[in-house]
């Protein structure tokens, strides 16, 4: 049983005897675990999130066409290297770009180009290079998910995509 016990004090010049006083805590540490039960039990722990997963939509040959496909290669100085095409004949030239406000603006304006010369959306693959940082593919998905860009994959690297990095000296 848990107990507070005080000893006598003095009082003036006189030495008087007092009973000591003694508070039960019992009540008190049944409720500090009852509480502590109770909050944990109801509690909710932080649920998981995940992105959506959208897959592209295949052309008529089973394939996406290589005039609405933007290739962005992410290389390291936190710079990422983009073209429209495929990388053995890319439909413009491979341009740097930095992350956040640079690559959303470069997403949004090749999306416009794209719809204005096809009247398709964009897809968008994704390829990470062997230096690039993980935060830098995090944050381009995110600019994905902002610009609304319906489809977009995450894809290996190529070697001709490697060799437009070192070309631009971000490999």
């Amino acid at each position: 049983m848990a107990e507070l016990n005080q000893s006598s004090g003095k009082t003036g010049g006189r030495h008087t005897k007092r009973m000591p006083v003694r508070v039960d805590l019992t009540a008190m540490v049944d409720l500090a675990f009852l509480l502590i039960t109770f909050f944990m039990l109801t509690t909710s722990l932080v649920k998981p999130r995940a992105m959506k997963l959208v897959m592209p939509v295949p052309g008529p040959d089973g394939f996406v066409s290589e005039k609405t496909t933007m290739t962005i290669c992410l290389g390291k100085k936190n710079q990422a290297m983009y073209y429209l095409g495929m990388a053995d004949k890319p439909l413009t030239t491979p341009k740097l770009t930095g992350y956040g406000v640079q690559i959303r603006k470069v997403i949004v304006d090749m999306t416009k180009q794209v719809y204005a010369s096809t009247g398709k959306t964009m897809m968008v693959i994704i390829k990470p290079a062997e230096h690039s940082i993980y935060e830098n593919l995090v944050n381009t998905l995110d600019e994905l998910n902002i610009t609304r860009v319906p489809s977009y994959a995450i894809a290996t690297i190529s070697p001709k995509d490697i060799e437009l990095l070192k070309d631009k000296g971000i490999y």
